[in-house]
């Protein structure tokens, strides 16, 4: 067991301890599908209900993931784990839906997720059955993708129990991303190999996710097992492809709101795909505002795609780390979690400096939790309670981010408030680049774009369907007015998970501009010059 200590932390760096994994080469590039250029947001259903699935199950949660606000925080995913097929396939070789809990076959199910502006997810493994003893994958790779497509199916996810038949880890995945990449539909593909063969080291070309560890129980002791197993792999995860310590327990019994916190904080520095595992259908008030709280998912979100890691450890309090990169500085911001995983409150403590900011009079110190904002001369503390976490995104000592215009990839023209104006509810457009101040936006900590010094790029209505204006509004912090600039040239809307789009491709001056379904367009990429 750790010791117990209810003194500060020392500011000094205590040394991580890393895998076996850090010594090896770095991955090779991204798996270029588009998809997953941040860490993928959804729901299983495994984990509340095992085999239980059903077609009326996948629906009401559909419909629970809008209701509750979670759609419009970022989670796109409805997936389907394990036993949703009959125990044989067809006589054509086809897997088939089970009747008795999808009567109307799963492209129906599709067609309902899709219709709440959501994604389906189904579930295989690379072996000869799933775990629960189904018909998977192995040697069927093609022949399931491309029925898995035919339904309208979203994201795979793909795990590793069956007869392997001789063959390598790394053989079976890929041939599963070669299948799912022959049907030409955008299938995000979720590795579940248990973290085994390092798959951490060849999983990023391989897939958009890889699980590093075994399952994950709703108890603190497994949360913290699991997150002990993430040092050292921080090295192996981008935008693109992400580590995958398994889907999130936040709401199940055997946490408490305290561990879920400090759950979900870990796992969005971590930058884990945020897949909820509990009955959304049922959660509490306190479950849904942990799952929703925008603020936390913005780091887990953020477009630089940097893995937070442990900076200190000193018993059962530890500092972990995520270099932030909404500055547009690389230096002037950090996302931190301070963590007590003892049996009592504590004072956990850590610095400007070890956060790797640069020297500053001043620091901004934004508590994602209390949603208040204070300054620190340069230490950042705070009293944790027991197997609890503060989570704190502190900016300063680094260049201030500049305002620069942003070019449109497929117009050569830039991102434009006609006439100068000043008035809220004004649409933008785009516009021969010329440098005004109507052209010059400012990205903020908080994920802004701001013009004027007031002004924010604006998700009129806080809607979320295709072709939803975007304006100018009063700076306000709500989720519409965040966006993520995505390495790839990517303006997500944060709130609406949609991107910053010229209709029809145009290239006309005076070209209003929308929100869309993110594509990889060039009438969707964007860069600041």
């Amino acid at each position: 067991m750790r010791a117990i200590l209810r003194t500060t932390l020392p500011l000094a760096l205590a040394a991580t301890c890393l895998t076996a994994a850090a010594t090896l080469a770095p991955p090779a590039a991204a798996l270029e599908n588009g998809l997953a250029r941040t860490p993928q947001m959804g729901w299983n259903d495994w984990n509340s209900f095992g085999c239980s699935v059903s077609d009326t199950l996948v629906r009401q949660t559909a419909d629970a993931m809008v209701a509750s606000g979670m759609a419009a925080a970022g989670y796109t995913y409805v997936n389907i784990d394990d036993c949703w097929s009959t125990k044989t396939r067809n006589a054509a070789g086809d897997l088939v839906p089970d009747p008795q809990k999808f009567p109307g076959g799963i492209k129906a199910v599709a067609d309902y997720v899709h219709g709440k502006g959501l994604k389906l997810g189904i579930y295989s493994s690379a072996g000869t059955t799933t775990c629960a003893g189904y018909p998977a994958g192995l040697g069927n790779e093609r022949r399931d993708a491309t029925l898995w497509a035919s339904w309208g199916v979203d994201y795979l996810k793909y795990d590793n129990c069956g007869d392997h038949l001789g063959q390598s880890a790394q053989q079976r995945y890929t041939a599963m991303r070669d299948a799912l990449a022959a049907t030409g539909r955008p299938i995000l593909y979720s590795l579940c190999n248990w973290g085994q063969d390092s798959v951490w080291t060849w999983g990023m070309p391989v897939g958009n996710s890889w699980r590093t560890t075994g399952d994950i129980q709703a108890n603190w002791g497994s949360v913290m097992g699991i997150l002990d197993s993430q040092a050292g792999l921080e090295a192996y995860s981008g935008p693109g492809g992400w580590n995958d310590p398994d889907m999130l327990e936040v709401g199940n019994a055997g946490l408490t709101a305290t561990e879920s916190r400090a759950h979900f904080s870990l796992w969005a520095l971590l930058n884990a795909p945020l897949v909820a595992g509990n009955d959304l259908r049922s959660m509490s008030a306190e479950t849904r505002t942990i799952l929703t709280n925008t603020e936390v998912i913005a780091v887990n979100q953020d477009w630089g795609g940097r893995q937070g890691h442990k900076i200190a450890d000193n018993g059962n309090l530890e500092v972990w780390r995520k270099p932030m990169a909404a500055t547009g500085t690389g230096t002037g911001s950090a996302a931190v979690v301070l963590l007590n995983r003892g049996s009592a409150a504590a004072t956990v403590s850590t610095t400007a400096s070890a956060l790797g900011l640069g020297a500053a009079a001043s620091y901004s110190v934004r508590d994602l939790w209390a949603h208040t904002t204070g300054s620190s001369a340069g230490t950042v503390s705070a009293s944790v309670p027991a197997h609890g976490a503060a989570m704190y995104v502190v900016t300063g000592g680094g260049t201030p981010p500049a305002a620069t215009a942003i070019k449109g990839a497929g117009s050569g023209r830039c991102l434009d408030v006609p006439g100068a104006s000043q008035t809220g509810g004004t649409q933008v457009q785009i516009w021969d680049c010329n440098g005004g101040p109507n052209q010059q936006w400012t990205p903020t900590t908080t994920g802004e774009l701001r013009v004027y010094g007031g002004k924010c790029l604006d998700v009129y209505d806080r809607g979320t369907a295709d072709g939803t204006r975007v304006i100018i509004w009063d700076c306000n912090g709500q989720a519409n007015q965040q966006w993520r600039l995505g390495t790839d040239g990517a303006i997500t809307a944060v709130g609406a998970g949609k991107c910053l789009d010229v209709p029809n491709n145009a290239t006309a001056n005076g070209t209003k501009l929308v929100i869309w379904t993110c594509n990889g367009g060039a009438n969707q990429r964007w860069s600041r010059t």
